[in-house]
C-alpha cells in the first residue's frame, strides 16, 4: 500500500537534496550497504539531518516528475492549460486531469504516494527527534521544520482528495488495515496546530548555505494560507499581514515584490526578496532513465523539459531577430486561447507566455517565419514560458531529467492576494495590497473587490500551479471549466487512487464510484 510507501523499518540512506542554491550539491550517505534499520539510526545529530533531508525531499516532487509532478497535473486541470504533449496517450495522468475523465484507476498513483511519503517521514523524525542527543536549540528547530513540513503535505492533499487519512505516528503493518479518512476540518485543525508549534522555532533569514528551508515566514505565510481555505478569515488575514507588512514595502520578514516582474524568472534572481518558499533543483544529479526516481537521483526540474515547445528551432531570421534559443521540449502545457486573451495586452504576457504560432507563421515552410517547432495535441500556438530552459541550460549529460530551474511555491504577491481576499476584497487595505501587484509592472489601479482580485491572481500567477486551487475555493470552477468536462460535486476533489483501497477503510470520494 503506497500510503506508508516509504518503509517503516528501515532508511535508505545516499538522499540528495539540494537544500541551497550554491555550486556543489550535498549528498548524504552512511559507509556500508547503505541501508541502516530504524531502530539503529537517529543516534547523533549527523543521523537527524539526514532524516531531515529525507524529509524535505518529497518537496522536489513538485516539479521534479513526469505526470507525477503537482505542478502539471494541477496546470492540466485548470482553464489556462491544456496537457499537449505528442497525442492523447501521451503522458496519460496529465490527458485526464485536462478532459476531466480522471477516474481511480487513471490517476497518478505517486501524486497521493509522495506526499503521503513526505508525511511518513515526517512522522518518524517527530517520533525520533527528542530521544537524539543533540544541541537543543537545533533540534527544536529540526522538530519545526518537520512539523511545517508535514503542514505542507497536508494542505496538498486536503485541498487535491478532500477526504484523506490523517496519519501522524507512524504506522505498523498490522495498523494498515485500521486506516480510515478523518474529516477536512480536523486535517486542517492539525495543519494549523503543526504551524503554529513550528513558527516560534524557525529562524527568519537563513545563510546562503541553507536556502530552500523553512524559514518563520514561510511558516506563517503557509499557515495564513490554510486559514483561508479553512474559511477562517480573520486568522488568514492576521497572519498574512506578518508577512506582507507594508503595501509595496518591506515586511518584517525581509520580503518585498521584485521590482522587474521579468527577473523573478531568469535564474540571476533565485531566492530574491519576493521569494518566501522556493525549491530549489539541480542541473548535477545526473539523473538518466536508468535510476530516474529509483536511487534518489532525480532531483532536477523535469517538468521543465515536459514544457518546452516540441523539436523548437530558431531560422536564422528568428536568430537575427533574438528569440530565445528553447530547448526541444515535449510540447506539455499548451497555453488555452481563454488565458491568452486574459493577459493580452498585460506586461506580464512577455514574460508568461511565447506566441509560437505568429513567429512560426502559417507553418514549418513559411518563408516569413522566424522559428520551426512541432504542433502539440491541442495546440494553440501559445506556449507556457516562465520556467522555460533554453539550450545554455544545458550542463549534464541528460538534459532532459537535470534543469536546474526553480519554482516558488508561495511568492509575495501570492500572499499580497491572499491577504485582500481574505479582508473580503473590500477596504483600504486590501485596495492597496491588489494595487501594490498591479503597480509592480506598470498598471494602473481598478476598484479592490473579490472578482477583481481573483482576476489578478490569474494573470499573476499563471502556470504556477495556483489556478485550480483557486478555482475551487471561490466558487468558479464549474462554470470556468465546463468546457473541459468538470462536473460539479464531483470534480472538487480528485479521485482516490484504485491502490489505496488494498487492506484499509478507506472510501471513495462521491462520484468516483
Amino acid at each position: 500500500m503506497k500510503l506508508i510507501s516509504f518503509k517503516q523499518s528501515f532508511i535508505a540512506l545516499g538522499v540528495l537534496l539540494t537544500l541551497a542554491s550554491c555550486d556543489t550539491d550535498e549528498k548524504l550517505e552512511v559507509k556500508g550497504d547503505g541501508v541502516v534499520l530504524e531502530d539503529n539510526f537517529y543516534r547523533n545529530e549527523t543521523e537527524a539531518y539526514s532524516g531531515l533531508v529525507a524529509a524535505y525531499d518529497k518537496l522536489g516532487k513538485y516539479a521534479g516528475a513526469m505526470e507525477n509532478a503537482p505542478l502539471l497535473f494541477l496546470n492540466s486541470a485548470s482553464d489556462d492549460f491544456f496537457a499537449g504533449g505528442g497525442g492523447a496517450g501521451d503522458q496519460p495522468g496529465l490527458q485526464v486531469a485536462s478532459n476531466y475523465s480522471v477516474t481511480p484507476t487513471n490517476i497518478p498513483p505517486a501524486i497521493w504516494a509522495n506526499y503521503y511519503k513526505g508525511v511518513s517521514r515526517c512522522n518518524i523524525m517527530i517520533v525520533k527527534l527528542p530521544g537524539i542527543p543533540m544541541d537543543e536549540t537545533k533540534k527544536a528547530r529540526f522538530m519545526a521544520e518537520v512539523k511545517a513540513l508535514r503542514a505542507y503535505y497536508y494542505l496538498d492533499l486536503v485541498r487535491m482528495f478532500k477526504n484523506i487519512p490523517l496519519i501522524l505516528t507512524p504506522l505498523g503493518k498490522d495498523e494498515i488495515p485500521s486506516v480510515v479518512q478523518a474529516k477536512p476540518e480536523e486535517v486542517y485543525a492539525q495543519i494549523e496546530k503543526d504551524l503554529n508549534e513550528a513558527i516560534p522555532n524557525l529562524p527568519i533569514t537563513l545563510p546562503v548555505t541553507e536556502l530552500g528551508r523553512l524559514t518563520k515566514g514561510a511558516a506563517t505565510a503557509l499557515l495564513g494560507k490554510a486559514y483561508l481555505y479553512d474559511n477562517k478569515k480573520p486568522q488568514a488575514a492576521a497572519q498574512l499581514a506578518l508577512v506582507n507588512g507594508p503595501a509595496g514595502g518591506t515586511s518584517s520578514f525581509g520580503y518585498k515584490l521584485l521590482g522587474d516582474f521579468a527577473q523573478l524568472w531568469d535564474k540571476q534572481h533565485e531566492f530574491n526578496t519576493e521569494s518566501i518558499l522556493e525549491i530549489s533543483y539541480s542541473d548535477k544529479s545526473n539523473a538518466d532513465w536508468g535510476n530516474f526516481e529509483v536511487n534518489g537521483d532525480d532531483e532536477g526540474n523535469v517538468a521543465a523539459q515536459l514544457m518546452g515547445i516540441r523539436d523548437y528551432s530558431r531560422k536564422t531570421k528568428g536568430v537575427d531577430a533574438g528569440l530565445p534559443d528553447y530547448i526541444n521540449g515535449w510540447g506539455f502545457m499548451v497555453v488555452t486561447k481563454e488565458l491568452h486573451t486574459a493577459l493580452q495586452g498585460d506586461p506580464r504576457y512577455a514574460s508568461t507566455i511565447f506566441d509560437a504560432g505568429a513567429a512560426r507563421g502559417v507553418d514549418n515552410d513559411d518563408p516569413n517565419g522566424l522559428i520551426k517547432y512541432t504542433d502539440s495535441y491541442n495546440e494553440t500556438g501559445y506556449h507556457f514560458i516562465k520556467y522555460a530552459p533554453v539550450n545554455d541550460d544545458i550542463k549534464a549529460a541528460n538534459p532532459f531529467l537535470n534543469f536546474g530551474i526553480n519554482t516558488y511555491v508561495i511568492r509575495l504577491a501570492d500572499t499580497y492576494l491572499m491577504e485582500a481576499e481574505a479582508l473580503g476584497g473590500t477596504g483600504a487595505r486590501a485596495q492597496a495590497l491588489l494595487d501594490a501587484v498591479r503597480n509592480r509592472v506598470g498598471l494602473p489601479s481598478v476598484a479592490v473587490s473579490l472578482p477583481a482580485i481573483y482576476a489578478e491572481r490569474r494573470l499573476e500567477l499563471a502556470g504556477e500551479g495556483h489556478r485550480w486551487y483557486d478555482l475551487i475555493r471561490t466558487g468558479e470552477a464549474a462554470a470556468k471549466l465546463a468546457f473541459k468536462g468538470f462536473v460539479a460535486n464531483k470534480n472538487e476533489a480528485f479521485p482516490i487512487p484504485y491502490s489505496e483501497f488494498n487492506n484499509t477503510k478507506i472510501v471513495q470520494n462521491p462520484g468516483y464510484n
